[in-house]
């Protein structure tokens, strides 16, 4: 690592912290020169393999331009944007590869759409899963309301709860 001051060729690391999101790390290093301390950030390449075959890297603002669509005049702030596109990348990461098909980055999107907002949710999916007619929308439309009847816990384990038949 050049020291950006004097250019000496090596430094020491004084201090490393993982950044707040956990997405890398946060070093101070000190060169062995000049004495002067800088801060590098350490983080691992996510690329995306668009179906041209072409790789460019992972960016949040992308997905949060690709949601916004979905979310026009529906009540989703510029913040839940954000956390939903976090929510993506870490999944994203949680695959452990450093390439990644955009088919699953759009996957991972709608989990956490469909928890935000499901007319959001609706208008997204009809375009990414390329519903054909109004027997696709039905089709999604009933299997959102199958899992409003059956609820699930923190941990993913389905609860099944009594419904009065009120709406």
């Amino acid at each position: 690592m050049y020291c950006p001051y004097c250019r000496h060729d090596s430094s020491r690391v004084v201090d490393s912290r993982m950044l707040d999101d956990g997405s890398g790390i946060r070093r101070r290093r000190q060169c062995p020169v000049c004495s002067k301390r800088f801060t590098t950030m350490e983080t691992t390449s996510l690329n995306v393999i668009k179906r041209s075959g072409a790789a460019e890297p992972f960016d949040r603002s992308k997905v949060i331009n690709g949601v916004r669509k979905a979310c026009q005049g529906r009540p989703v702030s510029s913040d839940d944007l954000a956390v939903l596109a976090q929510e993506v990348e870490e999944a994203v990461r949680a695959s452990g590869n450093a390439e990644v098909d955009a088919n699953d980055v759009g996957l991972a999107i709608l989990g956490p759409l469909k928890k935000l907002d499901v007319v959001a949710y609706m208008r997204f999916a009809s375009v990414y899963r390329g519903f054909n007619d109004l027997d696709d929308f039905e089709s999604a439309i009933e299997e959102l309301r199958r899992e409003e009847q059956i609820p699930s816990t923190s941990d993913g384990a389905k609860v099944v709860q009594p419904r009065f038949g009120f709406r």
